[in-house]
């Protein structure tokens, strides 16, 4: 009974090796099938022809296809797990291509990728449009020329996007004061940019020409109107108002004796509009101070 236990041990013994043995063979065999499947593979992802060679960019106006070219060829260089290089246009690092040119162009508005043949990769590039300026904190005081602050350039929804060249007189309407943080990449004023704009835009329709936008030290809206190359007289409004009655308002109050005609003959003495007392409308001319 003893020798027949002993047997079947034995047995067990060897079956439990044979049993490690497959295992272990079977493990070796799939990791060797494992990497020559991964060397082969990366052989094929070395293939010239599905890597990009050629690289196309549209759509840029200010910013270089130098500057862009080099960012994607930066991304491009090297390889992943040192097997599969990332020029090959299926795992081209596209989403680190564009965060990196978003984030040192702040110009670029977007970026897209295409590839109509796999060794050519098509860059589509888009630009914010500049719409307004914004030069600097300091108030324009009346009738002093501010061209000389530095600008930057703002697009239709306030977003500050690069520094602007110089330019003389009112190609740009301008926007002066502090904005929170950090200026480039940021929206000035976004609170009150909306009524910002549609006041401006009111102002145009009643044949006004604002030039510039600044908020006081008492947090009151001051829009310049244009005089020659030197900041005009202004008008003051309340921030919180409703810009369409002030609108109503300042228009009634210029087709009215005698601002219709002091406004028209006297223009250059004018210092201000003041709509901050509800229907009131309050204006200076020089030497004087009238309300209607």
């Amino acid at each position: 009974m003893k020798k027949n236990n002993i047997l079947s041990s034995k047995r067990l013994e060897e079956l439990k090796r044979k049993k490690r043995r497959k295992l272990i063979n079977r493990t070796i065999i799939f990791f060797l099938f494992f990497l020559m499947f991964f060397i082969g593979l990366s052989f094929l992802f070395k293939w010239q022809k599905i890597n990009i060679s050629q690289i196309t960019i549209s759509g840029n106006r200010v910013v270089s296809i130098e500057k862009i070219e080099e960012i994607i060829n930066s991304n491009m260089e090297g390889n992943y797990l040192w097997l599969f290089p990332k020029s090959n246009f299926l795992i081209c690092p596209e989403k680190k291509i564009k965060s990196e040119l978003l984030q040192k162009y702040k110009r670029i508005k977007d970026i897209s990728f295409s590839n109509e043949e796999p060794d050519k990769l098509e860059v589509l590039v888009s630009e914010y449009e500049g719409k307004y300026l914004w030069c600097g904190i300091s108030i324009p005081t009346l009738n002093k020329n501010n061209d000389d602050n530095k600008c930057y350039f703002l697009d239709n929804k306030g977003y500050v996007f690069d520094e602007a060249p110089y330019f003389s007189g009112e190609v740009y309407f301008k926007f002066y004061g502090h904005n929170n943080g950090e200026l480039l990449g940021s929206y000035f004023l976004k609170d009150y940019w909306v009524n910002i704009i549609s006041f401006k835009n009111n102002l145009e329709q009643l044949n006004l020409r604002p030039t510039a936008f600044w908020l006081d030290e008492n947090e009151d809206g001051n829009m310049a109107l244009s005089y020659g190359p030197m900041i005009g007289p202004r008008i003051i409004f309340k921030m919180d108002s409703d810009f369409e009655k002030l609108a109503e308002n300042l228009q009634a109050a210029l087709s009215t004796e005698p601002l219709q005609s002091n406004f028209k003959n006297k223009y250059s003495s004018l210092l201000y509009i003041d709509l901050r007392f509800g229907n009131k409308v309050y204006y200076k001319f020089t030497k004087e101070l009238k309300n209607e």
